[in-house]
């Protein structure tokens, strides 16, 4: 045998050695395939060399031997980089199928090709749903046509897109999603393919527009705030009800947040409103509204009969959420007396959502209690007043039973103001003193008790409640001027501004005393009385309760001599300690004293 021969069998010999152990490395059955070739290869280039001599003739044997031998390493080279390749790619798919985000890869259409398992957790389908579909699968309608058509616009020109997107889940939910697409393009530069990643982020989403929404709500509740302590300052100054309606109307239009504001009240004469004041809109705009509007004739009765403010939309309906409200509706009243209603236009989208009903129900009763404190200070100095008259006929009063009740006369003398309830100095005809004692020990809710007899008369301090008659009218600007009751049938005067809404002032006491019927309402001009310029200058200087001790003491029989009431008496009915009632009763004295003789030692100077 010649060394060429030779040569040719062992490196096939030892391709067939090296063949297998790369067999048993790495399991690639190319490598079986090489090493029975090899195998067979050696057996032929064996049986071969027994008949052969001439080595020249073997040459291309021991040639083709070599490139076996070299097949063996380059493929196992290749094999060792496609295994480092296959295992970069399997941790790549890894990587893709663990990954939170959605992943998709489509084709220029957008079919989708492959889908990785956070898929499901993103838009609701399994991979193998998507597979085959196009993303329009969870479109959720929330975008117009053209955001799609920028976005199809951008990737096909092969840049990246990135943005957020609303889709629906399978489930029919809505979901915020942060995306990002990709092109895949060739060494041609031409797009292939695309790669989406979808990250959910509705939960941030729904987050920022919980605080994007307190901080709206924040906004629009300091600056409610603001309109409102203006309004309180000005109600405070203002000295009229028409300063007052000016005013709010004025303060409400001048926010961002509403765009108009105006004071009205129900028509006696038919179903219509009448506007007493308006700020922010035109008279013929607002009175064409309110006219083609024929829910706010209703809307403002009800509002006033329940006492409730009311949120509506544009045509005047009622609605139950402020959210889509255009105006609120506000009563203005106190009490049982209703000054009419307040209507604040809204200026921007869900002016009303973040404030509450009861702040409109609370700025109401403010609008109304300011009210009913200007018209009464109007009353007590106008020189024209309204007087009305009313029965008190079967009326549940104190006057009224303590006349039932003994069968007798009762005539209100005077009405003090005190700490608590009202006191009324009333004279009885027809019932002596003793009698009126029996009455008041006898009947546990009254506090009343006989001060003194003079002229066939029994002078009584009675305390009155709120819900009595005459506390009652003083409530809603009216001066008692005369009440005269017999055996439970008589009639009560009061005097009220003419400047005062009397119809108001009406309806407020007969709601609050149904029984009153109203007899008379006259027009007319008070005349000033002798000598109370003096008494009404001292009165003013003492506190209600020095009034009240000096009054009592003086009715009582404190004063005569000798006294028929001692001051610990006096301090018995009054409620209060003789020693409290003493200072009162002093500080009254000086004051009367001081009234007269300081006065005429200046004139006399």
């Amino acid at each position: 045998m010649n060394l060429v021969i030779l040569a040719s069998i062992v490196l096939r010999v030892l391709g067939v050695g090296y063949s297998l152990v790369l067999l048993y490395r790495s399991n690639d059955r190319r490598f079986a395939f090489l090493t029975v070739m090899l195998s067979l290869m050696a057996t032929r280039q064996i049986l071969s060399a027994q008949g052969s001599t001439d080595p020249i003739e073997e040459l291309p044997g021991l040639a083709v031997s070599i490139l076996a031998v070299l097949t063996v390493y380059y493929l196992s080279s290749y094999v060792v980089e496609e295994q480092r390749i296959t295992e970069r790619l399997r941790g790549f798919q890894k990587a893709i199928e663990h990954a939170g985000h959605a992943i998709f890869l489509t084709d220029t259409d957008g079919t989708i090709e492959y889908a990785n398992p956070a898929v499901k957790a993103v838009t609701g389908h399994d991979p193998d749903e998507v597979v085959g579909e196009n993303p329009r699968l969870w479109k959720s309608g929330e975008h117009d046509e053209d955001f799609y058509t920028e976005m199809w616009e951008t990737i096909a020109a092969g840049s990246i897109w990135e943005g957020e997107i609303i889709n629906r889940r399978k489930s029919g939910d809505l979901c915020w999603v942060d995306m990002t697409i990709a092109p895949i393009t060739g060494e041609d530069g031409e797009v292939e393919r695309y790669v989406a990643v979808e990250r959910d982020v509705t939960e941030r989403k729904e987050r920022e527009v919980r605080i994007a929404d307190q901080n709206d709500r924040l906004e629009r509740l300091n600056n409610t705030n603001e309109v409102l302590r203006d309004v309180n300052r000005e109600l405070v100054a203002a000295t009229s009800r028409q300063e007052i309606e000016r005013s709010l109307c004025d303060r409400f239009a001048r926010s961002p947040l509403f765009a108009a504001a105006w004071v009205g009240d129900p028509r006696l004469v038919d179903d219509n409103v009448n506007v007493r004041t308006r700020a922010g809109i035109d008279e013929s705009t607002l009175d064409t509204r309110i006219d083609a509007t024929a829910n706010y004739r209703r809307v403002i009765d009800n509002v006033l009969d329940s006492d409730e403010p009311a949120f509506v939309d544009a045509d005047a309906t009622r609605l139950d959420n402020p959210l889509n409200a255009t105006a609120v509706v506000i009563p203005l009243s106190y009490q049982d007396a209703d000054y009419g209603v307040l209507v604040v236009e809204s200026a921007t989208e869900d002016a009303f959502a973040a404030i509450d009903r009861g702040v409109f129900t609370e700025l109401g009763s403010t609008v109304g209690d300011a009210v009913n404190a200007a018209e009464s200070r109007r009353t007590l100095a106008a020189a024209e007043v309204t007087e009305l008259e009313f029965l008190v006929d079967g009326a549940t009063d104190p006057l009224v039973d303590l006349s039932a009740s003994l069968g007798c006369s009762v005539d209100l003398e005077h009405v003090a103001g005190d700490q608590g309830d009202p006191i009324a100095y009333v004279s009885v005809t027809g019932a002596d003193q003793a009698s009126v004692s029996s009455y008041f020990d006898d009947v546990e809710s009254r506090d009343g008790r006989p001060l003194c007899e003079y002229d066939e008369r029994c002078l009584v301090r009675l305390v009155v409640d709120e819900s009595a008659i005459v506390p009652t009218l003083a409530r809603y600007g009216a001066t008692v001027t005369g009440l005269s009751v017999t055996d439970g049938h008589g009639r009560i005067r009061a005097e009220v501004s003419r400047s005062n809404d009397i119809r108001s002032v009406v309806e407020a006491v007969q709601a609050a005393h149904s029984e009153l019927e109203l007899l008379a309402q006259r027009e007319q001009e008070r005349e000033a009385e002798p000598g109370t310029a003096f008494q009404s200058s001292f009165e003013e200087s003492l506190t209600d309760r020095q009034l009240e001790a000096a009054r009592t003491a003086f009715f009582a029989g404190f004063f005569e001599w000798p006294r028929e009431t001692s001051g610990e008496d006096v301090a018995a009915i009054m409620d209060i300690t003789q020693s409290t009632f003493t200072q009162h009763l002093r500080t009254a004295q000086r004051k009367l004293f001081a009234a007269l003789f300081e006065d005429n030692a200046v004139s006399n100077t």
